[in-house]
């Protein structure tokens, strides 16, 4: 029962994503003590398990995608404690900006057919 209660990554890249994940829920989140400690167990657990599984594994793809994540949470906390905000997140293991991905307008016109909900008029 105890062995269900915490998360089992399978590999070094389920790990990460699992890592990424959790730091990008806390990122723009008020920097206090506790925040600070909690980031660090995570850049540690990175450099201490991870890192040396992917290499033990022979992974050079998920040895890089660790050192680039590691990378990128060090300067997170750089950039958070000198007071600036973070404009971004983490995906695929590297910063992304805020403006990065493309936005695409949509809109949604309900006709009098029944199931055209979604239907656009061009």
């Amino acid at each position: 029962m105890t062995d269900d209660r915490y998360y089992q990554p399978k590999n070094a890249k389920d790990a990460l994503r699992y890592i990424e994940g959790l730091f990008n829920q806390y990122a723009q989140a008020p920097l206090t003590m506790e925040l600070v400690a909690y980031h660090q167990k995570l850049v540690k657990q990175i450099q201490e398990d991870i890192l040396p599984t992917a290499q033990r594994d022979n992974q050079p793809l998920q040895v890089a995608n660790a050192n680039q994540m590691v990378q990128t949470m060090q300067s997170w906390l750089r950039i958070r404690m000198s007071g600036q905000p973070f404009a971004g997140k983490m995906r695929h293991f590297k910063f992304e900006p805020d403006n990065a991905q493309p936005k695409f307008k949509r809109k949604v016109i309900k006709g009098r057919r029944s199931g055209g909900h979604r239907s656009v008029r061009h």
